[in-house]
């Protein structure tokens, strides 16, 4: 079923009356030559301009495609207020996949309707975008982060997101121990990739005793060569949750890792994790809850990357952005006071503080 645009009328029933909607404005961009499809989504410009990566991905259908954009724009408001940052959330996909399509004249296509929106919308790395494309995006659009140092960047961001990810989880133990330390405490973190070998690396130097899946070999190899003792591997993510004894557990993969089937089998009594939209379906934060299972929202904890590429606008400066990720552990106690105050588990008390954050530049 479409409209009299031709496009999907649920998109358009989401942009405009559903709760998931709210969006200031969408884009679809199209440049024949280049063979360039993209979609640029503004949910709110309420703090700032909107700000968000550009993920490039081989979507099934244009209408999943608009869907993904909507719904990580709408993410990036809330992180991005919970981050303390004077932005908005916005998010842009490129249809396709990068392997076949991608190329110097479609990114500098892109680039040029990023530039049209005059600053609304500033863009970085996601999902099959990496920081060369935002060098050449940077070519035709100044509101480009996440570019090399070479080019007046930050380069790669995960060491960032890492140390926001160790924060948030010693606001965790803080919360639920009374004692931030992560000393003598076994914490399972699946994906040891770009983010999760860093957050290994912070973990031990605490103390803490490890314990590690991957689905690449290598990844789990080179942690274990780094790491003759203190840390374990298990042959997968299923086998991570049910391990015995474990503190907190940490998803640094994939999307979707608190599920109907995971959270019943969780030895865990933390969940802190760099791995976005954790929760399956809305009601997973309950039943974590329901479980004793304490959860530090996702996109509050791994937001020390975000903080980084919006440090770029203003002249990069690695110890100032360290000083803010730090205070992803003061906001990450906050949340499970306001959770405690309200009677609502952290992921919703998480939204509430972002909605009023939004709600009071509004009316400023």
């Amino acid at each position: 079923m479409t409209d009299v645009t031709g496009a999907p009328a649920d998109v358009l029933h989401t942009l405009f009356r559903s709760d998931q909607g709210g969006h200031e404005q969408v884009v679809l961009c199209q440049d024949r030559a280049s063979g360039l499809k993209a979609v640029i989504a503004i949910h709110s410009t309420a703090l700032g301009p909107a700000l968000g990566g550009t993920r490039f991905y081989p979507y099934a259908s244009e209408q999943e495609a608009v869907a993904d954009a909507l719904n990580l724009a709408r993410g990036m408001s809330y992180k991005n207020a919970m981050a303390g940052l004077d932005h908005g959330g916005g998010k842009a996909v490129i249809i396709g996949d990068p392997e076949q399509i991608k190329s110097e004249e479609l990114l500098l296509a892109y680039g040029r309707f990023v530039a049209s929106l005059g600053g609304r919308y500033v863009t970085a790395c996601d999902v099959g975008t990496y920081v060369a494309d935002m060098d050449v995006v940077a070519r035709e659009c100044r509101w480009t982060t996440g570019r090399s140092p070479e080019n007046g960047g930050a380069g790669d961001s995960s060491v960032l997101t890492a140390f926001g990810v160790f924060q948030g989880m010693r606001a965790s133990a803080q919360h639920l121990w009374g004692d931030p330390t992560l000393r003598g405490r076994k914490v399972g973190v699946a994906g040891v990739g770009k983010v999760g070998h860093h957050l290994v690396e912070h973990l031990r130097e605490d103390g803490a005793e490890v314990v590690i899946t991957d689905v690449r070999a290598d990844s789990v190899r080179r942690i274990l060569d780094r790491h003759p003792s203190g840390v374990t591997a298990v042959a997968d993510t299923e086998a991570l949750i049910r391990v015995e004894g474990l503190d907190i557990y940490a998803p640094c993969a994939l999307g979707g890792a608190l599920n109907d089937d995971s959270v019943p089998a969780l030895t865990a009594r933390i969940v802190c994790g760099a791995a976005n939209n954790q929760l399956a379906h809305p009601g997973v934060e309950k039943d974590l809850a329901d479980r004793g299972i304490l959860y530090a929202p996702d996109y509050v904890v791994n937001a020390g990357g975000v903080i980084q590429v919006a440090d770029e606008l203003h002249g990069f400066d690695f110890d100032r952005c360290k000083a803010k990720a730090t205070k992803i552990f003061d906001t990450t106690l906050a949340i499970f006071a306001r959770a405690k105050q309200d009677g609502i588990p952290p992921a919703a008390a998480a939204d509430r503080i972002a909605e009023q954050r939004m709600a009071e530049a509004l009316r400023h």
